[in-house]
């Protein structure tokens, strides 16, 4: 094996042959790492490129970001929207209804506060709700109020079917 300590054309040209070099790698052998150790370090390496990344997170704090109205007693808030897909907050007065709908793309939801009835299931605060892509959804009403989180494609005003 040909190494570049062992060149003489080399500038920097060792003064040990190739069978030197070989014998002396050969020879190394790697003290071993303590795991406790090693597990800190890579704690405070990849919390130091995290610090470094900061910047790229979208951060949307209660008080940022406007409530839009979107239907009678129902008003929304964006939080993001991407790629044909958007997070964003709707908030339900008492007694408002969203009609049957339709989603092009499956629908996640959280609720936040409150409650939904979706035709007979009630899905409570801590309660999440997959809406299917393409499958009507049923009448969604909320009695006291609520606040929920969805994740799906932008609503469509009116929620045409």
């Amino acid at each position: 094996m040909d190494h570049p300590a062992a060149r003489p054309d080399d500038d920097h040209a060792s003064a040990l042959d190739t069978d030197i070099v070989d014998l002396l790698n050969g020879a190394v052998s790697p003290t071993p790492v303590d795991q406790a150790v090693l597990a800190r370090v890579k704690r405070r390496v990849l919390a130091r490129i995290a610090e470094s990344q900061a910047a790229e997170h979208l951060t949307v704090r209660a008080e940022d970001g406007q409530w839009q109205p979107y239907g009678p007693g129902l008003t929304l808030k964006v939080l993001h929207e991407a790629d044909g897909v958007m997070s964003y907050l709707l908030r339900l007065a008492p007694g408002a209804v969203l009609p049957p709908h339709r989603h092009p793309i499956d629908e996640e939801c959280v609720v936040l506060q409150g409650a939904l009835r979706i035709g007979e299931l009630e899905v409570a605060a801590g309660g999440f709700h997959l809406g299917r892509r393409d499958v009507l959804h049923m009448p969604i009403v909320s009695e006291h109020g609520a606040l929920i989180f969805l994740r799906g494609a932008p609503p469509e005003i009116g929620l045409m079917i």
